[in-house]
């Protein structure tokens, strides 16, 4: 294999599947399926989702809000979206472990790149939400810092949003 351990971006719009908003049933188990083929082959695989399909906290319907409390309900959608995934991987019989920038104790772990690291050692993948936990920054820069303190081998972007690469 070329990649031992990867970060996967998912953006919330590809867990609403055509319609763009909410939670697709079937989106989630197609995609949940591929990362199911790619952890059978011994890829280990953490994911950071966004939270677009729920509420993005730089939409038009949160123009009015401040910047802070937008970014806020986009990370709580973050949440969401990793339960959802979460779900559909038990349901495959793969344990999955959800963990957040911020503290949500009766739903998820709070973030910690050792203990990440040893699911993800153990062929146990990891959601990562809750975006940084600081507003202002996206769940792509959520990504970065997440491949980096899990030591992945390769941060793939599965989003509509171009980003400049090294």
């Amino acid at each position: 294999m070329k990649f031992k351990r990867v970060l996967l971006k998912l953006s919330g719009e590809a867990l609403a599947g055509h319609s763009g908003f909410g939670l697709s049933p079937l989106e989630i188990d197609r995609i949940c399926n591929e990362i199911k083929d790619v952890i059978d082959i011994g890829v280990e695989v953490g994911i950071v989702v966004g939270g677009g399909n729920i509420f993005r906290g730089i939409s038009d319907v949160a123009k009015e809000m401040s910047r802070t409390v937008a970014d806020d309900m986009g990370m709580l959608a973050t949440v969401i979206n990793g339960l959802a995934l979460k779900d559909s991987l038990r349901r495959k019989g793969i344990n999955a472990h959800v963990m957040s920038a911020t503290r949500i104790d009766k739903v998820c772990d709070l973030f910690s790149s050792e203990i990440a690291k040893n699911y993800l050692a153990s062929k146990e993948p990891v959601v990562f939400v809750g975006g940084t936990g600081n507003p202002y920054f996206t769940t792509d820069t959520a990504a970065a810092l997440r491949a980096l303190e899990i030591d992945a081998d390769v941060l793939l972007k599965a989003t509509k949003v171009d980003g400049v690469y090294d």
